[in-house]
């Protein structure tokens, strides 16, 4: 037997306008989006567009005049997830200030963008994950978002092309 996906959430971040690849990403089935922020125009539109869908987020540094929370919380099948656009954390620098936030508040999957590179690390039991920029890759890679697959086998992240 399988293993069974009991939630599976779609992460993007850093669209920077280019409306068509949020709605893209968007047409993929996931039970929650999250987004990183860096293109709240663009998001408050795709709103409009998909009621129906759970979409949360977190303003970016270049969201200007955003109302959104610049740190979010979800919790899906036991696992507590943190996301956060990043630039507050210096995560161009170091990932150790997400860490620390994660660990003193027993995340288990700490979400970020900001660089527009993608990452992937698993650091003392946390999941650190940069879906990379969804619009404008920095990392010579195409554009990109991320899948956490939380299955009852335990949690699977992966990055994909847009």
């Amino acid at each position: 037997m399988g293993t069974k996906t009991l939630k599976r959430i779609i992460v993007f971040s850093d669209t920077h306008g280019k409306r068509n690849v949020m709605y893209d990403i968007l047409q993929k089935k996931a039970d929650v989006y999250i987004f990183l922020g860096d293109g709240e125009r663009e998001l408050d539109a795709m709103k409009e567009l998909f009621p129906q869908k759970q979409i949360l987020s977190v303003c970016g540094n270049c969201d200007i005049f955003s109302q959104q929370p610049k740190v979010g919380l979800y919790s899906a099948e036991g696992v507590r997830i943190m996301f956060t656009h990043g630039h507050e954390h210096k995560v161009k620098y170091t990932l150790d200030y997400l860490l620390r936030l994660a660990k003193d508040n027993d995340i288990q999957v700490m979400l970020f963008g900001h660089t527009h590179c993608r990452r992937l690390e698993y650091v003392d039991g946390v999941y650190l994950l940069n879906p990379g920029s969804a619009a404008e890759p920095r990392d010579l890679l195409p554009p990109s978002y991320a899948y956490i697959d939380i299955t009852d086998g335990g949690i699977f992240c992966t990055h994909a092309d847009v």
